[in-house]
C-alpha cells in the first residue's frame, strides 16, 4: 500500500511517500525550486517521490494533506463574522481553504488526468495530530506521551496525547487565539528578524544577554492551571486582524504580528529594531528573556502532561519543537527520561505524519519502523556528478573509492581547510546531517569568524554545531542521548571547551548530532578518520548554502563553492580543490 502525504499551500510544503508503513522518501520543495519555506503546491517534490520509488501516481492508494478544513469549523466561521469589515484578509483565507481542499483537482492536472480517472482517495488529517503521528510513529516508543506546539494549524496551537501501539488519543487541546509559536514569532519580528522561520535567530542571540524582562514578559503570556496558557491578546494583532501571510512566488510572508501596545509596554527599555539596525544591549537582554520565558511555558506543558500520563517516553512535534535549546532541557526540567522528535518536527513533516495518521488511524494497520535517518531525499550518483564536471570544464579527480575519498578530506579537515561535503540522499528537514553539510576542524580558534563572514554571509552571533561520533558523547557533553537530527543543545563539558572553540557557544553548550556507524556509516568514517588524526572525534557541521535552502543537486553546490571560500568540494567521489581552479 502506498500513500503520498502532502504539505501543501503553506510554509515549507514537502512530500513522501509511505509504503505499508515504512517511509521510502522525503523532500521540501524549497530544495528545489530554490525559494525557502516555498509555499504552494508541491509539484516537484510529489514528482521526486514517485520517480524514487518508480511508481507512478496511479499506484498510490491515498492522498494525505496535513490539513482539514473541516476541523474547528464553528471556531472559523465566528472569527470570520468578528473580521467581516477586514474584506482582503477574508478572501486570502477562503482561497487558501479552496486551494486545500482542491488537492485532487491539483494532482489531476498535475499528471494530466481527468478528476474521475484518479485512483487514490484525498484524505484530510488536522495539522496537530499528523505533527503528533509524525513524532510517534517514527519513534522506538510502544507507548509514549505526545505532544505538539506551533503557532496555528487548524485554529490549534498545542495538542497533548498519548500513544500506545497504533492508536494515539487526544488529551488536551489548546486552540485560537493563544499560542506559544505566535508569542515567539511576535517577539523574533519585534527584534528585527522579519523573515518567515527567523525564529532560531532569536534563540542563537539569546545567550548574549540576560532575562531582566521576565517581569515584563509575565504581563504578556501567563501559565494557567492545568497544563494550559493564555496570551494577553492586546500585545498581538492576530486576534483583530488574523496570521496574515502571503505567498509571493512560493515564499512565505507574515504580517506584523505585534502591537503598539507591545511597543508601549517595552517603551521604557526600548524601541522595536529595525533589520538594519545594530544590535543593543537591550535586544540581547529581550532575546534571552523570550527564550526563557518559552521555556517556561514549555515545561509547564510537559509537567502537565508527565502527571496526566505518568509515561517516561516522549515525542514531541510542532515548530516550537525546532528550539532545540529547550528541547535539549526537558530532561533536566521534567520526569521525562526518553525524548524523540522526528527529522522534520516543523511542518515540512506533516506531509509524513498525515500518511502516517491514515496508514494507522484510520486504516488500522501496524507495520511500523524506528526513523533515525534523515536521508530520504535525491541523490547522484559519481557518474552523474563526473559528466556535471566536465560540463562545467571544472578540474577534478575523481578517488578510488570511499576509502580514498574519507582519507584525502579528513587530512584537508586536519589541515584546517574548509570543504564542501556533498553526499548520499538530501536530508529531509531543517538540518544539513552529513550529507550536505560544510566541515570544518573545529578546534579552528577563527572558524566562526571565517565562516560567517565569508562562506555563510550571516550574523555574527549564530553558533555552528558539532557532528560527534556516539560513542564520545558522555567524554564531551554533560548530557549522553542519541541526537540524530541535531534537535537537542547540551552543554560543553568545561574541560573541553577550549578543544573545540569552533562548536562551543558563548554560554557553553553546542546543538550536536549524534553520529552512529549503521545509521551514517560514511560520514562516521570521515569523522572517525579525522579522530585518527587529530584525537577529536568531532568536526563542525553547518548547512552546505549561502543565504538559500540547503543545496540539493551537484549543480547547487558547486555554485555555493564557487561563490564562497571554501577550500575543496568533495562530490560523491570526485574531489574539486580549489588551488586547481587557476
Amino acid at each position: 500500500m502506498y500513500i503520498l502525504g502532502i504539505n501543501a499551500f503553506h510554509g515549507d510544503s514537502a512530500a513522501c511517500l509511505v509504503k505499508d508503513g515504512i517511509l521510502l522518501n522525503a523532500v521540501e520543495e524549497e530544495r528545489i525550486r530554490r525559494i525557502k519555506h516555498w509555499a504552494g503546491f508541491p509539484e516537484e517534490a510529489i514528482r521526486f517521490c514517485l520517480q524514487d520509488a518508480g511508481i507512478s501516481i496511479q499506484d498510490v492508494d491515498y492522498i494525505t494533506i496535513g490539513r482539514n478544513p473541516s476541523a474547528h469549523l464553528l471556531k472559523k466561521a465566528a472569527g470570520a463574522l468578528f473580521r467581516w469589515p477586514d474584506r482582503q484578509y477574508l478572501q486570502d483565507r477562503l482561497y487558501n481553504m479552496r486551494q486545500v481542499v482542491s488537492v485532487k483537482t491539483h494532482i489531476a492536472r498535475m499528471f494530466q488526468l481527468p478528476e474521475a480517472r484518479l485512483r487514490p482517495q484525498i484524505r484530510h488529517i488536522e495539522h496537530h495530530r499528523s505533527h503528533l503521528a509524525s513524532a510517534f510513529y517514527a519513534s522506538p516508543f510502544e507507548e509514549a506521551a505526545l505532544i505538539s506546539i506551533d503557532g496555528f494549524g487548524d485554529y490549534t496551537s498545542v495538542m497533548m496525547g498519548v500513544g500506545r501501539g497504533r492508536e494515539i488519543r487526544v488529551l488536551q487541546s489548546i486552540t485560537y487565539p493563544h499560542s506559544l509559536g505566535i508569542f515567539y514569532t511576535a517577539f523574533t519580528q519585534f527584534l528585527g528578524f522579519p523573515h518567515y522561520g527567523d525564529e532560531y535567530k532569536v534563540m542563537g542571540l539569546a545567550p548574549y544577554g540576560e532575562p531582566r524582562l521576565i517581569p515584563v514578559l509575565r504581563r504578556v503570556i501567563k501559565p494557567l492551571p492545568h497544563g494550559r496558557f493564555v496570551l494577553q491578546t492586546a500585545y498581538f494583532g492576530h486576534t483583530r486582524t488574523g496570521v496574515k501571510m502571503t505567498r509571493n512566488n512560493g515564499a512565505p510572508t507574515l504580517g506584523c504580528l505585534y502591537t503598539e501596545a507591545l511597543e508601549a509596554l517595552l517603551s521604557p527599555y526600548g524601541k522595536p529594531r529595525r533589520p538594519d539596525e545594530p544590535i543593543q544591549a537591550f535586544h540581547r537582554d529581550l532575546a534571552a528573556s523570550v527564550q526563557q520565558m518559552t521555556e517556561d511555558i514549555i515545561f509547564h506543558l510537559l509537567r502537565d502532561l508527565y502527571h496526566r500520563t505518568h509515561i517516561k517516553n516522549l515525542c514531541v512535534a510542532g515548530g516550537v519543537a525546532q528550539n532545540s535549546v529547550a528541547m535539549g532541557k526537558i530532561r533536566l526540567m521534567t520526569d521525562f527520561e526518553n525524548i524523540y522528535l522526528p527529522p522534520a518536527a516543523y511542518d515540512a513533516g506533516t506531509s509524513f505524519g498525515s500518511a502516517l495518521w491514515c496508514y494507522h488511524q484510520q486504516l488500522q494497520q501496524n507495520h511500523r519502523a524506528y526513523v533515525r535517518s534523515a536521508s530520504l531525499g535525491p541523490q547522484f550518483s559519481d557518474d552523474q556528478i563526473e559528466a556535471f564536471l566536465q560540463k562545467r570544464q571544472i578540474p577534478y579527480q575523481r578517488m578510488q573509492d570511499k576509502d580514498q575519498t574519507v582519507a584525502v578530506t579528513a587530512h584537508w579537515l586536519a589541515e584546517g581547510k574548509v570543504v564542501g561535503w556533498f553526499q548520499g540522499r538530501t536530508e529531509f528537514g531543517p538540518r544539513a546531517l552529513g550529507n550536505r553539510s560544510v566541515l570544518v576542524h573545529p578546534g579552528r580558534p577563527d572558524a566562526k569568524e571565517l565562516l560567517n563572514s565569508k562562506i555563510k554571509r550571516r550574523e555574527s552571533f549564530r553558533p555552528f554545531a558539532p557532528s560527534i561520533l556516539k560513542e564520545y558523547v558522555p567524554e564531551y557533553f554533560e548530557q549522553d542521548d542519541d541526537v540524530y537530527f541535531m534537535e537537542k543543545v547540551f552543554r560543553i563539558k568545561p574541560e573541553k571547551r577550549a578543544l573545540i572553540p569552533a562548536v562551543t557557544h558563548v554560554d557553553g553548550t553546542g546543538r550536536l548530532q549524534t553520529v552512529h556507524r549503521d545509521v551514517a556509516p560514511l560520514y562516521y568514517a570521515l569523522i572517525d578518520k579525522f579522530r585518527q588524526i587529530t584525537g577529536l572525534p568531532i568536526l563542525l557541521n553547518t548547512s552546505f548554502n549561502e543565504n538559500e535552502p540547503i543545496v540539493n543537486a551537484p549543480e547547487q553546490a558547486l555554485d555555493c563553492f564557487l561563490r564562497t571560500e571554501m577550500d575543496a568540494l568533495v562530490m560523491g567521489n570526485c574531489v574539486v580543490a580549489r588551488e586547481n581552479l587557476h
